[in-house]
């Protein structure tokens, strides 16, 4: 029922990042044998409301029937096809040090559908290397690559200076989304889709939260 999203009004960016979270516990419930759940079990166990839960998934048409609930492994199916993970989408890692090959090696990429097709650096002691079996070509034939193997997403670990630029030429060859590493906000065309990931930003956010701060005029 993914097609009865809302085309009148964009779902929130708020709306879309709670749906991994619904099908990850969705998933869970679906290992433990649960055939059928409601909104209110839904949240004791994620921590949205009730109600939160209901007007997100109803911006998608709504799942839920009166007096049964959720089906869990169709709400999960459907939440997947929101996401859009029924298809494959094939990335490349641009940076392959520490953080690149870390990434490269993370096999649960695959299982969801996201195959890194190769690695990319300036380095001359890592290209020729593989990674998982994956190989790390010389950074000046990105361009070239991502556009004859029509790569969906680039994944940038390079240094703050560089990213901006392998971002244009990400974009430049034809990328649909970037997930973006770097330390720091990229910028990119209308069309592209961009999440920059800032590890520190997160790491700060629970110092804040464990250093009695908290809750402090």
């Amino acid at each position: 029922m993914a097609n009865k999203v809302k085309e009148t009004a964009k779902i929130s960016n708020a709306v879309i990042k709670r749906l991994p979270r619904y099908r990850r516990y969705l998933k869970e419930l679906k290992k433990k044998g649960v055939d059928k759940i409601s909104s209110n079990e839904l949240s004791n166990l994620i921590g949205y409301t009730a109600s939160q839960i209901r007007q997100d998934l109803n911006n998608f048409g709504g799942f839920g029937q009166q007096g049964y609930g959720y089906n869990v492994e169709g709400l999960y199916n459907e939440i997947s096809a929101i996401l859009g993970l029924d298809r494959e989408y094939k990335m490349v890692i641009v940076g392959a040090g520490n953080l690149g090959q870390a990434l490269a090696n993370y096999t649960h990429y695959y299982r969801a559908g996201f195959v890194v097709k190769a690695l990319f650096d300036v380095n001359p002691r890592l290209v020729g290397l593989r990674i998982n079996d994956i190989d790390v070509l010389d950074a000046e034939g990105l361009v070239e690559y991502v556009e004859s193997n029509e790569i969906d997403l680039g994944i940038i670990c390079t240094t703050k200076d560089s990213a901006q630029e392998i971002a244009d030429k990400l974009c430049f060859a034809g990328v649909k989304g970037i997930w973006n590493f770097a330390q720091v906000d990229l910028e990119v065309p209308n069309h592209v889709a961009l999440e920059n990931v800032h590890l520190s930003d997160s790491l700060y956010t629970l110092a804040y939260k464990v250093s009695g701060n908290e809750g402090k005029l």
